[in-house]
């Protein structure tokens, strides 16, 4: 995409350029060094020169996506290097129309009922079809033997995921009122420089999985598919009442009663093919919670889900055969606590939920209700036959039916990891990640609130309203509650804080209510193993613009890399260390311009986070963002050269 297609405001500069040097880790991140990789025989490291925070002085830079980070490369103990500065460039706008190839233009986002149908915003005089401002989970895959059909390209692909819409013409509020669209990008990759270039754009068809409840995060799976996500699953026991899933129902169905909330809240897995489409399955097995971001173990077959809930679960799922998600075994943890300061730690224990195939599960969800599976209440009906449990923030009194437990275990799974005795007491538990070499898991944790802090699901940890990010020590040799053995070799077996974000006692000169200088409310993860660095996108309600961030998990140092516009969230991170010599990282963000504001009666703006800002800076990203309908899709890459040890404008000196 050239400059002029993504508009005059944003610099496209190219992707990795000079990246033929960095054929094994050219990400983006800390502040120190850490072995990253072997060429020709000698160690490579990397360095990142750390980013301010933009600020008032230069609001475009708070209006848009920032770069101003910078990394260098050496080769073995040469005390010199190759430093680049790092920048931003895009694949489209949602909003856009862009190429579908097959001769004509798809809008870039859009939405879709049942039918394939183009779904219209009816408050809009021109009835446009609606799209998607909140583009997430995204992964860049590349096919055996597929070829471009430019000289001197290769042919890769991308699969991008969009949560929700914002807002439609009228401004009403559209979160979780429409099916979530899915898309595959055909790409190709200059062989020479790495630069990736939209071809085309292909919308894959959710009609055979009953179409997609709020997909968030993603990851790559080991096999080469990309794994989706469907979070804050719908409460069954109260979906009568429920007009967000009424309406999500009619604008996918046509009908208000036709969805129902048992197929729902599960793991879409899309395969991509040579052509450049994509089909997608959904895994019914690996339990019905809020999931956002899961990662296959390189045995792959374990699988460990965060669970973006309140009152949420570790959640484990280990798969009968290699590369097959179709059937196996889910547990929860138990956090036997150590400590409750700085995140608190514990050792864990996991309990045994339940056995099932995805078919299994999908037939019970077609037929059954939640009155067949389980009888819940939100008071305490005074009968010793029903179980207390934390749910959602508050506590609901349980009891099962006979002959239900796979049905409660997979359809019911928050309600009945309560009851089997599973620790419910996480809070936004996001996206996870896994450091192979050191054999540790990394999850987010985006919040601490009240149920993680107050003992109700059996964590009592004390920890920032900032949030942070947990550690997991796998191994192998372990056994379930039970005493029966667990047939991986990539447990957690423990959890302690890694990073931890600073709320602030009062909110500084711009706003922020947390330590600019560190994580706030960690949502997106992924490890770079070349790289040796954790990269973390946030999701905060704390920080004016959110940031990317990256740790070395070596140095222990912490870099800012890259901003979003104000008020959005970052989105579509993934870390890929090699594809064809060159290496990227993915992102992308949501909702530009989502103030978070406090207002009088009258309407008259009285505070909350951005109200430092909000007058400057939204008529810089209504014209940088369509009106704010639209966001990016993108990626990091390589300028050029700076000299190692100078300074330049936004750049830390080295």
């Amino acid at each position: 995409m050239s400059e002029s297609q993504t508009l005059s405001r944003r610099r496209a500069p190219q992707l990795f350029v000079g990246a033929p040097l960095l054929p094994l880790g050219a990400s983006l991140a800390g502040l120190g060094y850490a072995g990253a990789a072997t060429a020709h025989g000698r160690s490579v490291t990397y360095r990142f020169g750390a980013m301010p925070a933009p600020g008032l002085a230069n609001p475009a830079r708070m209006a848009t996506t920032w770069v101003a980070s910078t990394l260098t490369e050496r080769q073995g103990q040469r005390r010199d290097g190759v430093t680049y500065r790092l920048g931003y460039e895009t694949f489209f706008l949602t909003g856009q129309q862009v190429a579908d190839g097959k001769g004509g233009r798809t809008l870039a986002g859009g939405y879709y009922d049942i039918r394939n149908q183009p779904i219209v915003d009816a408050t809009d005089p021109g009835r446009r079809q609606m799209f998607s401002d909140c583009p997430d989970g995204m992964s860049l895959i590349a096919l055996p033997g597929v070829r471009s059909h430019r000289r001197g390209q290769h042919r890769v692909f991308a699969v991008v995921q969009f949560e929700y819409a914002s807002r439609n013409v009228a401004g009403e509020s559209l979160y979780g009122r429409l099916p979530s669209p899915i898309a595959v990008l055909a790409l190709d990759q200059d062989q020479r420089t790495g630069k990736l270039e939209l071809v085309s754009y292909s919308n894959v068809d959710t009609s055979g999985v009953h179409g997609l409840w709020i997909s968030c995060g993603a990851s790559l799976s080991p096999w080469n598919t990309h794994l989706s996500s469907e979070e804050y699953e719908p409460d069954a026991t109260t979906i009568a009442s429920n007009a967000m899933f009424r309406a999500f129902s009619q604008n996918l169905f046509g009908d208000a009663s036709a969805a129902r909330p048992y197929h729902y809240g599960h793991l879409p897995e899309v395969t991509v093919h040579r052509d450049g489409s994509g089909t997608i399955k959904k895994h019914y097995c690996l339990g019905r919670i809020s999931h956002e971001l899961v990662q296959v173990m390189p045995d792959e077959r374990t699988v460990l889900m965060g669970d973006d809930a309140i009152n949420g679960g570790l959640f484990m799922f280990v798969a009968d055969a290699p590369r097959d998600l179709s059937a196996g075994t889910l547990y929860v943890a138990q956090w036997h606590q150590k400590t409750a300061a700085d995140g608190g730690s514990a050792d864990l224990k996991w309990v045994r939920l339940g056995h099932a195939t995805s078919a299994e599960i999908e037939a019970l969800a077609d037929t059954l209700a939640a009155a067949d599976i389980v009888d819940a209440k939100t008071s305490d009906p005074g009968d010793a036959s029903y179980t207390k449990i934390a749910f959602a923030g508050k506590f609901n009194w349980v009891k099962f039916k006979p002959g239900m437990e796979q049905a409660a275990a997979f359809l019911e799974t928050h309600r009945y990891a309560a009851f089997k005795g599973g620790s419910l007491g996480f809070t936004k538990m996001e996206g996870t990640t896994v450091n192979v070499r050191d054999k540790i898991a990394y999850s987010a944790i985006s919040y601490v609130s009240a149920a993680m802090t107050n003992g109700s699901g059996g964590i009592a940890i004390q920890g920032p309203n900032a949030g942070m990010v947990y550690q997991w020590p796998l191994t192998g040799g372990q056994a379930d509650t039970d005493g029966t053995a667990i047939a991986s070799d990539w447990v957690p077996v423990s959890g302690s804080a890694l990073l931890l974000g600073e709320d602030r006692a009062a909110p500084d000169a711009l706003g922020n209510l947390a330590h600019p200088d560190r994580i706030a409310n960690p949502d997106n993860l992924k490890f770079s193993e070349k790289m040796r660095t954790l990269f973390i996108g946030e999701d905060s309600g704390l920080h004016v613009n959110n940031f990317l961030w990256a740790y070395n998990v070596d140095t222990k140092e912490l870099a800012r890399i890259l901003s979003t516009p104000a008020g959005a969230e970052s989105t579509g991170l993934q870390a890929v260390d090699e594809l064809h010599g060159f290496s990227y990282i993915m992102s992308n963000f949501q909702h530009p311009g989502d103030w978070e504001l406090k207002t009088d009666a009258s309407g008259t703006v009285t505070g909350g986070l951005h109200a430092q800002v909000w007058q400057t800076l939204q008529p810089l990203e209504d014209a940088n963002y369509n009106g704010r309908f639209s966001a990016a899709v993108g990626y990091l890459t390589l300028e050029g050269h700076v000299e190692e040890g100078r300074t330049e404008e936004g750049h830390a000196k080295r």
